[in-house]
């Protein structure tokens, strides 16, 4: 009885342990998102952001091919369920929402379209608890509630970002609840994939299927390729799309995916909010833009949530 019990409470700090990191792996990953900028502001002089985005996922397909050449015993057992959800991370989560939350910029509101944005944690708990059937850890809604506040300050410090209620009501604020519903869907069934699939091989997957999807975006913006004309402009532009492809990009997603295969997705959703906080760094270190008190409180909150989490 004794050695049963033994062997029963190591396999429980085990997973634990494995659930502990997974959320550093998942915060690690989302933090990276956040150097996405200093690459895509040169990129952004010659090409448009639909071409980037099928650029990267081309000089990605050096990792994914050969990937899931090893692991294709993993895709003949593929149920309609998992290409569902393969499709939505890729297509859905990747693609349309990123398209949805650029158009929200232009037509509505900027404050309202951030402010929306973040009811994406609400969203990802939500279908974690109707998909996945997941049951919400201890003193959980506590801690989202204090992870949004920090998230909150970050983006408006100690302002009010709504001048009046309308401005939830017009077509950028509704892309935006549209984006946010995507990307926390996404969370949740990328958690789905991982219990079936190794995570390299989702990455891989979530790649490689977005592909058809951008060509059609790319060839229906029908703007023009406007490449580097001299020898220091191609070494720039090369090496700025190789950083943003495989380190915002693909090592990003492994350590998300890897963190994810252990790890709850209502929990995932708010380990993601390393992300602003990661921005707002980086708009104080690299482009020297001031960090108010507000935000850094709001960096601090978020931190303790991520480090409690972890804990639990």
């Amino acid at each position: 009885m004794e050695k049963t019990t033994w062997i029963s409470l190591t396999k429980g700090e085990r997973a634990g342990s494995q659930t502990r990191s997974g959320v550093w792996f998942i915060a690690l990953g989302a933090a990276l998102w956040g150097i996405d900028p200093l690459f895509r502001i040169l990129l952004l002089n010659y090409f448009t952001s639909a071409q980037i985005v099928l650029i990267e996922h081309l000089l990605l397909l050096i990792f994914a091919v050969p990937v899931l050449w090893f692991h294709r015993a993993e895709l003949r057992g593929l149920t309609p369920s998992t290409v569902a959800a393969l499709l939505f991370i890729s297509w859905g989560g990747s693609a349309i929402a990123t398209i949805l939350f650029t158009n929200a910029f232009a037509q509505g509101n900027p404050n309202a379209v951030l402010l929306l944005q973040k009811l994406q944690p609400l969203f990802a708990i939500i279908a974690a608890r109707l998909i996945l059937k997941e049951t919400l850890p201890g003193r959980f809604l506590p801690l989202l509630a204090l992870a949004l506040a920090g998230t909150y300050l970050l983006t408006f410090g100690w302002s009010a970002p709504i001048g009046h209620w309308g401005d939830f009501a017009d077509t950028g604020a509704l892309l935006s609840i549209g984006a946010a519903a995507l990307w926390g869907g996404s969370t949740v069934m990328g958690r789905l994939l991982v219990d079936r699939m190794r995570f390299e091989t989702v990455t891989a997957l979530r790649f490689t299927l977005a592909l058809p999807l951008l060509i059609a975006a790319t060839w229906s913006e029908g703007s023009p390729w406007q490449l580097p004309h001299l020898s220091m402009e191609w070494a720039g532009v090369s090496l700025s799309l190789l950083l943003q492809a495989f380190l915002p990009g693909l090592f990003s997603l492994l350590l998300y995916y890897r963190g994810l295969s252990n790890t709850k997705a209502s929990v995932a959703t708010l380990a993601e909010l390393s992300f602003p906080t990661i921005g707002v760094l980086l708009n104080w270190l690299v482009f020297h833009q001031s960090m108010t008190i507000a935000q850094f409180i709001g960096f601090v909150l978020i931190w303790l949530c991520l480090f409690r989490l972890s804990r639990q």
